[in-house]
This record gives C-alpha cells, sequence and structure tokens, in this order.
C-alpha cells in the first residue's frame, strides 16, 4: 500500500492511505502523494450517468419544444442529441486513452495547441461552465426539494438559494473527506434516478392504456424549420446530455483506463439516450404542447396531472437525480481544476493533497466558493444557451486536437482508433450549431466569446510573464504555506512536508 508522510506537531510519521501509523518510512519517502485509483467500470459507468441524468432532463423539454415546434421534432432533437453526444464520447475515448492523465479537455487540448489555448479552456471552465452547472443543478435541487411545502406556489427566493448554497458545501465536505463515500453516494443516487425516470415512463403507458392517446396524434404539426431555431433546440438537448466527457477529468483515479474508459461510455451514452427517450414520450403522452411550454419544471406538471394527491413523489425525484448530478460534478471539476494549478496554471494551493484523505482539498473549496457566487442566477435559458455554446467551442477543439495529433504526432500509442468519419463529423457539426445560434442569441454566445479573449491579457500576465515583482511571488508562496498548514495538504509527489 502506498505510503505518505505526516505532522502532528514537529515530528512527521509515516502513515498508509487509509491514516493508519506504518514504519516504513523509506518506502513513504519513495512513492509521495498521489492521488488513489478507487474508480471500477461501475464506478465509472455511474459518474457518467449520474452527471448528465440531473437537471438538464426536467428543465430542458420546455425549451426544446419551444425553438422545435412539435413534439416530433423534439423527440428527434433529444435522441440525435444523445448519438452526438456519443460521438463526442468515442472521439473522447482515443483522447483518453491516448493521453491518460486528468483534466479532460484541458489535458488534450495543451498536448495537441500548447499553454494559452488549455489555459483559456480552464479560465472559461473555472467561471463558466463548470460553476454555472453545479448552480443550476443545486438551485434545480432546492427548487423541488421545497416544493412539497409550497404545493400551489414557488418557494421563497431565499430559501431556494439557502439549501441551494447547504447542499453544495454539503456535497463539497463528503469529497474532501472520502473518495469511497463519494463513489457509494453516486452508485446509490444513479440507481434511483433511473428508477425515477422509469417510473415517469411507466405511469404514461397506464395514463395511453386509459385511453388518453390524444397527446400523441400529430406529433409533427406545427414543426419549426428554422435552422438558428432548431440549433438552440439542439443546445437545450445538449446541455441536458453535459457530462459525457467528465469521466475523462479523473482518468489518473480511473483503474485500468484503457480498457474502462471506453467501456463505461459504451455502456452508460446508450442508457442515458434511451431514459431520456422515454422520459420525453412520457411528458408527451400526458402533457400538451401548451401545457411543456408553460411550464418551468416539466416532471412537476407531470406529476401534478397525473399522479394525484402522490404528486409530491416527484419533486422528491428530481431532488434525488439532482443530489447525484451535482456530486458526480463536484467530484470530476474538481480534479480538472487540481490538474490545471498542478501545471501552473492556477495558484499552487489548489494543487495540495491532503495527506490523510488523499483528496484535493484546496480545489474541492476553491470550486465550492466559485459555485456559491453563481447561485443568484436566475434566467435558466441564457445561461444554458451561453454554457452550451462555449462548451461547443472548446469541445470542437479538443476533437480538432485529435485530428491533429493524428497528423502531427503519429507515434503516440492508441489504444482505441476511431474512424476518421466520427471527429470530421462531430466537428462539422459543432460548426454550425454554433455558427447558426448567433442568429436568435447573440448576446449570450457575444458574452462567451469575449470571456475566452479576456483570458489572452490574464496568461499573459499571471502566466507568461516570468519576472514578477518579489512581493507578488512572496504573496503567493505565503498563500500556498497557508493552505498547507490549514488544511495539512502536500504538493503531488512531495515525499516530506
Amino acid at each position: 500500500m502506498a505510503k505518505v508522510t505526516s505532522t502532528e506537531g514537529l515530528t512527521p510519521k509515516v502513515m498508509d492511505v487509509g491514516g493508519e501509523e506504518g514504519d516504513n518510512g523509506e518506502e513513504a519517502s519513495r512513492e509521495g502523494v498521489h492521488l488513489k485509483k478507487e474508480l471500477s467500470l461501475m464506478n465509472g459507468v455511474a459518474i457518467i450517468v449520474g452527471v448528465i441524468v440531473g437537471s438538464g432532463i426536467f428543465v430542458s423539454p420546455s425549451l426544446a419544444l419551444k425553438y422545435s415546434g412539435s413534439k416530433g421534432m423534439a423527440l428527434l432533437v433529444w435522441v440525435l442529441s444523445g448519438f452526438l453526444s456519443m460521438i463526442g464520447a468515442l472521439c473522447y475515448a482515443e483522447l483518453g486513452t491516448m493521453i491518460p492523465k486528468s483534466g479532460g479537455d484541458y489535458a488534450y487540448i495543451g498536448e495537441a495547441f500548447g499553454a494559452l489555448p488549455s489555459f483559456l479552456y480552464l479560465w472559461v471552465a473555472l467561471f463558466i461552465l463548470v460553476p454555472t452547472g453545479n448552480a443550476i443543478t443545486a438551485l434545480t435541487f432546492a427548487q423541488n426539494i421545497l416544493k412539497p411545502l409550497w404545493p400551489a406556489c414557488e418557494p421563497p427566493a431565499d430559501a431556494v438559494s439557502l439549501i441551494a448554497a447547504f447542499i453544495t458545501c454539503l456535497l463539497t465536505l463528503i469529497n474532501c473527506y472520502n473518495v469511497k463515500w463519494v463513489t457509494r453516494l453516486q452508485d446509490s443516487f444513479t440507481l434511483a434516478k433511473i428508477l425515477a425516470l422509469l417510473v415517469t415512463f411507466f405511469a404514461s403507458l397506464w395514463y395511453l392504456f386509459s385511453g388518453h392517446t390524444e397527446n400523441l396524434q400529430s406529433m409533427m404539426t406545427g414543426t419549426n424549420t428554422s435552422p438558428s431555431a432548431i440549433a438552440i433546440a439542439f443546445y437545450t438537448g445538449l446541455f441536458s446530455y453535459s457530462g459525457w466527457n467528465y469521466l475523462n477529468f479523473v482518468t489518473e483515479e480511473l483503474k485500468e483506463p484503457y480498457r474502462n474508459l471506453p467501456r463505461a461510455i459504451c455502456i452508460s451514452m446508450p442508457v442515458v439516450t434511451l431514459v431520456y427517450a422515454l422520459t420525453n414520450v412520457a411528458y408527451f403522452a400526458v402533457l400538451t404542447n401548451d401545457e411543456i411550454r408553460s411550464s418551468e419544471a416539466v416532471a412537476v406538471t407531470f406529476s401534478e396531472k397525473i399522479l394525484g394527491v402522490m404528486s409530491w413523489i416527484m419533486p422528491l425525484f428530481v431532488a434525488l437525480c439532482t443530489f447525484g448530478s451535482l456530486n458526480g460534478a463536484i467530484y470530476a471539476s474538481s480534479r480538472l481544476f487540481f490538474v490545471g494549478a498542478r501545471n501552473g496554471h492556477l495558484p499552487l494551493a489548489i494543487s495540495l493533497i491532503d495527506v490523510k484523505r488523499l483528496t484535493p482539498v484546496p480545489s474541492l473549496i476553491f470550486m465550492c466558493l466559485v459555485t456559491l457566487l453563481l447561485l443568484m442566477s436566475n434566467n435558466v435559458e441564457s445561461l444554458i444557451v451561453c454554457v452550451t455554446a462555449v462548451e461547443a467551442l472548446f469541445t470542437l477543439c479538443s476533437v480538432s486536437g485529435l485530428l491533429w495529433m493524428r497528423y502531427s504526432r503519429p507515434d503516440l500509442v492508441r489504444p482505441i482508433r476511431v474512424s476518421l468519419v466520427l471527429p470530421i463529423a462531430f466537428s462539422i457539426i459543432c460548426i454550425f450549431l454554433v455558427v447558426l445560434s448567433c442568429f436568435t442569441h447573440p448576446v449570450e454566445l457575444g458574452i462567451g466569446i469575449l470571456f475566452i479573449v479576456l483570458g489572452v491579457p490574464v496568461y499573459g500576465v499571471f502566466i507568461k510573464w516570468q519576472n514578477k515583482p518579489a512581493w507578488l511571488d512572496h504573496a503567493c508562496n505565503s498563500f500556498t504555506t497557508t493552505c498547507s498548514k490549514l488544511f495539512l495538504c502536500v504538493p503531488e509527489d512531495a515525499k516530506d512536508l
């Protein structure tokens, strides 16, 4: 078992991974501190399914129908979004086994195009992609867990924000304490959310067999043929599938990544696509177009119409889904910022590891604080468009990196080698989606691109500039030392405190 050094007072002693005292200080000194390989194949499947199936399936159906125009086109958008995500995930399977590093897009973009593009991804992920997604998920959890207490109206905004902040802090604490607890939670809630969505589908079957088939007639009536509107409909669908690349963030903690990463992807993506399709069929069978478009929480509207006095159970199911999704997102995203800090693109303090629990505590706490700042966001549609557009740009960059490295670095070992048709088709579709969205939501897309551009001077000042003033270097070192002492953390591979 790997061993690490710890301190109590001024006397160092050797601790093993579980925190028990050992007697081989020489072995500890030789091996240093590392994140442990705790994730099995099923843990990997649970992370992907658990992160994907969150707030999106309960927030996006109304927006997808709004822009697609008809239930038939909306259902097609959901299925094709899953298919597109599957193509992207397979491309990432090649990237993840070719570059077996944690950090996902950050690692792949860095390998393909260098430090600046990878920093820009980290910059945008830090302030837009990850915390916004986590904030939406936390707020969705809070709204649904409070809904049974305010059945006739919306829960108070302050109560929603308070509960969202509490659950974010609670899950951060669990992630700091023990990785096994995180994976057990993820496995349990992933199973619970799949069962909840299947209950939704079978309830709709009961409704249909009772003779109510009117809502599934003429499903293509009113289809919107505007390319820009269809692009936004795909954005709402793709937002609900976001998270398919999260397992790539934690490759270094996955057992047998060459085998388990692609297997986890190939198991989880078809499962999610099928579950999403069945859930939307359930919504469409029970609710009219107007009811879906006017609902901010389609699952709750569904339950009120079909479950009667038991309608309170659906907000509880939604809360379970979002709880598991937020847990997986916090776990995976914290590793992204850990890797970025380890590479010198974020403060060194974020790359420290707890010497007893072997978790990146400062990174988790930092991510929690940024998420808390965004919990007051309330325009979900604009957030979804901005986040998905920016994410599509960087996903395009990662897949383009796969194509570029096929040419520039043919010597790299590729345990998985996908057909060139897949990354080329994925890239073309991403380009069209981003370009077409300019016509309907130019402001949101402009804000995202502007924020990316702002990262360039930040990189020049804080990363590229080597001869910084002595006072700035001293302040950074003092901050790192303080965090190390406060959280009892050391840099990766450290052999002494």
